[in-house]
């Protein structure tokens, strides 16, 4: 949309003279300059990660960032003598954000200016103007939702888990299995309502539709006893992946409609898509009703659709589509179809989640 603001996802931060005042190396003893400690906590409570990029001694920096009790707040830190365009795109890279969601703020204009010429799509701000991020549009997400106050956690637990994998020698379902993976699937509540229209929104590998449910909507089926809004988290022994999956679901009497299934890309290598569609699938034969589950082909969602296909998914003609009569079907809509069984359990993720109560008559 024109005129819409594209929100900072990280802050990466020069120390002397732009987070502290001093030269550390020069001075020896230097403190935040007044406020920024509240600055840095802000940002940290909208879900903006931040970093440094600054040319001192590591271990010495390190250490006083530490001793100054903000250490904790910095992510994949660059502090050397190398330039400091390099380090800001080694951290983009690293968060694989795109360049225009990463702001440097620096006292330097020539190393503001040095960044600018390699990257661009960089936002740059003077150490001057740190007080007032939080006041700045581009630094204000429309909402704070329970995963982005976490989100900080959230990414150093994902290093964590990446180092993990790449040290494990085993087979991958051995790795999973080391992981204690654990899936809840439960009724969306309200503080999860804003994490769920975000999952239909942003999601778009693992989305079975692409279509958005705004948060009037997704109330809405909130409030019809025909409907589950479901939402999925996932956690390990590292930390929470937060909300990772979004269900919409319309119980009908023979048939259960799947509306939309949507999944985290983060968590496509867990196999969350099909662990969610396999509970699904057993709930549904448990209660002895089909599935009939939408699904539109976009450019960047064959892995859904071969997540449904694998389910046992397709093209079956069945009486039970008739009953589906309260859903109009949008453009380039299939409606697949699927007579569940009884499925075993996941072997590398423990799924907790009430069962799915009975079709709800309508009038």
């Amino acid at each position: 949309m024109d005129g819409q603001v594209t929100i900072v996802k990280c802050v990466v931060w020069d120390l002397d003279n732009t987070l502290w005042k001093g030269t550390l190396l020069e001075d020896g003893e230097v403190r935040l300059f007044d406020g920024l400690r509240e600055v840095i906590e802000e940002l940290d409570r909208r879900g903006i990660l931040q970093s440094i990029a600054s040319k001192n001694d590591h271990d010495h920096a390190w250490a006083k960032l530490e001793a100054l009790g903000v250490a904790e707040y910095f992510l994949l830190p660059r502090i050397g003598w190398g330039p400091k365009s390099d380090s800001v795109r080694e951290i983009a890279e690293r968060l694989n954000f795109a360049h225009t969601t990463i702001a440097f703020i620096d006292d330097q204009p020539a190393e503001r200016a040095e960044v600018t010429y390699h990257l661009p799509d960089v936002r740059t701000y003077d150490a001057g103007q740190a007080s007032a991020l939080p006041d700045l549009p581009e630094f204000s997400p429309p909402a704070s939702t329970v995963d982005s106050r976490r989100r900080r956690e959230m990414y150093r637990a994902g290093f964590e888990r990446d180092a993990a994998r790449t040290e494990y020698a085993g087979p991958d379902e051995d790795f999973l299995r080391s992981l204690q993976l654990v899936m809840t699937i439960g009724k969306a509540g309200e503080e999860e309502l804003t994490r769920v229209e975000e999952l239909t929104l942003r999601t778009s590998q693992m989305n079975a539709t692409g279509v958005h449910y705004s948060d009037a909507a997704l109330r809405a089926l909130l409030a019809d006893p025909a409907h589950e809004v479901l939402v999925v988290t996932m956690s390990d022994r590292f930390g929470t992946h937060g909300a990772v999956g979004i269900v919409l679901l319309e119980k009908l009497a023979e048939v259960w409609h799947l509306k939309l299934l949507a999944t985290s890309c983060r968590v496509v290598s867990w196999g969350a898509g099909a662990t969610i569609l396999n509970w699904l699938c057993d709930q549904a034969a448990r209660g002895g009703v089909h599935v009939v589950a939408d699904f539109r082909r976009t450019d960047r969602n064959r892995m859904m659709e071969i997540a449904y296909r694998f389910a046992g998914f397709s093209e079956q003609d069945c009486g039970c589509r008739s009953a589906i009569t309260h859903a109009p079907e949008i453009e380039g809509t299939e409606r697949l179809h699927l007579e569940p069984a009884r499925q075993p359990a996941s072997s590398t993720v423990t799924v907790i989640a009430e069962d799915i109560e009975g079709p709800a008559a309508r009038t």
